[in-house]
């Protein structure tokens, strides 16, 4: 999959394509079925598909101090667009002046302009353009006279998630509801970051932890001990893991860390970039007394980690 950042990035001579836009923070069920129906498209046209989407989020540069907590990162995003068989990713950097570009302009200067569009595909809520003002009647109206055809795709949803949205999403996860989240993503939500050097006291109590910084705007699942999937990246295995979200109330800590024991590893995993799959959640964040009370619970949720990870295949 090409990747380009901003519509300058596309190579001279691209021709015809099947574009479709939004933010697609997590790649949830309802953007595959957009982004597959106009992957499908344009292979039925015999055109390229393109994913037009945006970073930073819109919201921060419209409501700064607004940013929502982000289910993917740029770099997750275009693995996820990719495995959906996406031809192109366009990032737009999303910035003051962007913000100002009317309705009209965007389709013209970038649908029309830049990616030749022959098919846009959006969701029946899409709003563009300054002030939100396009919406999908004006897109259609637009193509008209630019030459493309629209399909605004339904959105989509089930009886436990009427819509599959970021929104609902963000809000399994800030509740700890990591398996309400991975129904309406289609995988376990995942949390990337490097491992930094923290206080050492899980390897005191015999459970190092890689201790995970994350992403500016990482959506961090609620506090509590979560069993997942550690992932190194290239060809090696992922590793059971004991997940720790909290601020360490045994020992009276003040900053909320994300911390991974590996089930089963040895190795040094300092200055590495890993990501997390959440799978289920254990148990909320607890304070104990005594450390003898701490590390058999720990003991404990290392068995139900390696038993749920076990049956969950």
């Amino acid at each position: 999959m090409q990747r380009w950042r901003g519509v300058q990035a596309v190579p001279a001579g691209w021709g015809r394509s099947v574009v479709t836009i939004g933010v697609f923070d997590g790649v949830h069920r309802g953007h595959q079925a957009t982004i597959g129906y106009a992957v499908s498209e344009a292979r039925s046209r015999g055109l390229r598909s393109v994913v037009l989407t945006f970073d930073p989020h819109p919201s921060e540069v419209v409501r700064p101090g607004s940013h929502p907590a982000m289910l993917t990162s740029s770099a997750r995003k275009a693995e996820l667009l990719a495995e959906l068989g996406v031809d192109a990713m366009c990032l737009l950097p999303f910035t003051a002046e962007f913000s100002r570009l009317s309705a009209e302009s965007f389709v013209h200067d970038i649908l029309v302009e830049r990616l030749h569009a022959s098919l846009v595909v959006v969701g029946e809520n899409f709003r563009f353009g300054h002030r939100a003002a396009g919406d999908v009647a004006l897109l259609e109206r637009l193509g008209q006279r630019f030459g493309y055809v629209v399909e605004a795709a339904p959105l989509v949803g089930e009886a436990a998630a009427p819509v599959f949205s970021s929104t609902y999403i963000r809000a399994c996860v800030d509740a700890g509801d990591v398996a309400a989240a991975a129904s309406a993503l289609g995988r376990p939500h995942r949390l990337e970051g490097i491992v930094v050097r923290g206080d050492q006291r899980g390897r005191e109590l015999g459970f190092p932890t890689a201790n995970l910084l994350t992403d500016r705007y990482a959506a961090i699942p609620a506090d509590g001990v979560y069993a997942g999937w550690l992932l190194r990246g290239g060809d090696l295995p992922p590793l059971m893991a004991a997940v720790s979200v909290g601020t360490n109330p045994t020992f009276s800590g003040n900053d909320r860390r994300v911390e991974a024991y590996a089930l089963d590893f040895t190795g040094d995993l300092y200055g590495a970039r890993l990501g997390l799959d959440f799978v289920a959640r254990l148990r909320p964040m607890e304070k104990y007394d005594r450390i003898e009370d701490l590390v058999a619970q720990i003991d404990a949720d290392v068995v139900a980690t390696r038993e749920l990870l076990r049956q969950a295949g």
